[in-house]
């Protein structure tokens, strides 16, 4: 079964424009995954699977995931059968300190109500580097009422309750790293932060 969600409605579009820039989108993505080997990831707030499918060629031998929605988790499972794919709550991880090279944390930070709480979770997971993105505002607002979407919230998606600029997210992120990239793929944006040096 499909997941009917926001985000497979996007990934899944017809609309030529929105399809670049994800395109574009992803491929910075992979930019940033490549830059250093990993063993292992970890997928936080895998939704879909969409950016696991994107990196596919990319991905470590132990590859986990998870997501609070069980129909997004069921679907990521299907297209991953190998891969450790399961429902939990980023405010509840239950990995041990240090476990994954890599962490990815894509789309989800603009959703949380407690988003610093849920950083320091992934910080304390993390071994090496975190990958997030969020969306860019005001552009990802204006683009969304330019494609008539959200107009009764200003084109506001309802389940964004933080918007963030590269300059808000940079220092949001410098409140727990000390090393924090930070790039935009518009309208997103995509920051990479070092949790430890590499050896």
């Amino acid at each position: 079964m499909k997941p009917q969600t926001t985000n497979f409605e996007k990934f899944q579009t017809g609309n030529v424009v929105v399809r670049r820039l994800i395109g574009r989108f992803f491929s910075k993505i992979r930019h940033y995954v490549s830059l250093r080997p990993i063993s292992n990831m970890l997928d936080a707030g895998c939704g879909e699977g969409m950016t696991l499918y994107q990196l596919n060629d990319l991905l470590p031998e132990s590859v986990t995931a998870f997501d609070l929605n069980p129909t997004c988790v069921e679907y990521t499972k299907a297209l991953f059968p190998e891969a450790a794919i399961t429902v939990q709550n980023i405010y509840e991880l239950p990995y041990e300190e240090k476990s994954f090279d890599l962490v990815l944390c894509m789309e989800v930070m603009e959703h949380l109500p407690d988003p610093l709480e849920a950083l320091r979770g992934l910080k304390q997971v993390a071994a090496g580097r975190i990958i997030l993105s969020v969306p860019h505002e005001p552009w990802f607002r204006l683009g969304s009422l330019c494609r008539g979407k959200y107009l009764k919230t200003c084109g506001n998606h309802p389940e964004h309750v933080n918007h963030w600029s590269p300059a808000t997210f940079k220092a949001f992120l410098e409140q727990e790293f000390d090393q924090v990239t930070v790039d935009t793929s518009f309208p997103w944006i995509i920051a990479e932060v070092i949790v430890s040096k590499a050896p």
